[in-house]
């Protein structure tokens, strides 16, 4: 992992910072390398229960690294755009909910990384947009997760005219969960983590995987898989512990499962 994204562990909470401040956090290929080193150590992690994504410096993420990008060949830009879609891929796919703590701007891959991820808190004073129309490049995939995350026409609408939207805006459309002034973004994030953290462990990883499962089923499928997985969730002893917890009216005691 490069000194562009730093890692930590606290009782279960890992945060993951993007740390290229002075490039407004461009994903280069090492950036995203680094992140899908970091995501692959996450997965295999049992003790990691939640993940925060969060950068240094005046923006979230501003996309891609442009000065990577020109004069390039058609196997370079596959290759990065590969890249790039594993990681956002790895986000969707790890077991733990991955929170983005947004301050800044998340312009074009930066806004998809917001997306691919499970949920969001921003500071009012961030953006959101898909700009790459302005420059020749249309986000086709920043597009990926975020039309899967917001309204149709509104996503059309951010990447035809590449003009961002504020923070609210983006928790009107489903983008984002929260919006606070920047000094409450921490308490609000650790608010979520707390929250997690109380859960089953074992119920949280087989929820996100449900949830994965089910998203592109027809409704009759989709309960299909959703009763085969809710039974199989019901027969572990985390779910045991939980049902009996609450009938005897105490704390369920997740260690032991």
């Amino acid at each position: 992992m490069s000194d562009d994204l730093l890692m930590s562990v606290s009782s279960g909470v890992v945060r993951l910072t993007l740390n290229r401040p002075d490039r407004r956090n461009a994903l280069s290929t090492r950036l995203l390398e680094s992140l899908e080193s970091a995501l692959a150590r996450i997965a295999a992690d049992a003790s990691a229960r939640v993940v925060v994504l969060a950068a240094n410096g005046p923006a979230f993420c501003a996309g891609h690294d442009l000065s990577e990008m020109i004069g390039r060949g058609e196997s370079d830009y596959r290759a990065l755009f590969e890249l790039c879609a594993r990681v956002m891929l790895g986000i969707r796919e790890l077991p733990q909910p991955v929170i983005a703590r947004v301050h800044g701007a998340a312009w074009a891959a930066g806004c998809q990384l917001v997306a691919a991820c499970d949920m969001a808190a921003a500071s009012d004073e961030a953006t959101f947009a898909t700009p790459g129309v302005k420059i020749g490049l249309f986000c086709s995939t920043p597009m990926v997760p975020l039309i899967r995350a917001a309204p149709a026409k509104v996503v059309r609408e951010m990447l035809f005219t590449g003009r961002p939207i504020p923070a609210e805006r983006a928790r009107e459309i489903g983008l984002v969960n929260h919006v606070t002034p920047l000094d409450e973004l921490d308490r609000v994030v650790a608010d979520l983590t707390t929250a997690i953290l109380a859960a089953s462990p074992y119920a949280t990883r087989v929820g996100k995987q449900a949830m994965k499962a089910i998203e592109n089923l027809d409704e009759g499928s989709a309960y299909r898989e959703a009763v085969a997985i809710m039974t199989s969730n019901a027969l572990a002893s985390q779910a045991q512990e939980g049902m009996t917890a609450f009938l005897e009216k105490r704390a369920p005691n997740w260690s032991g499962g």
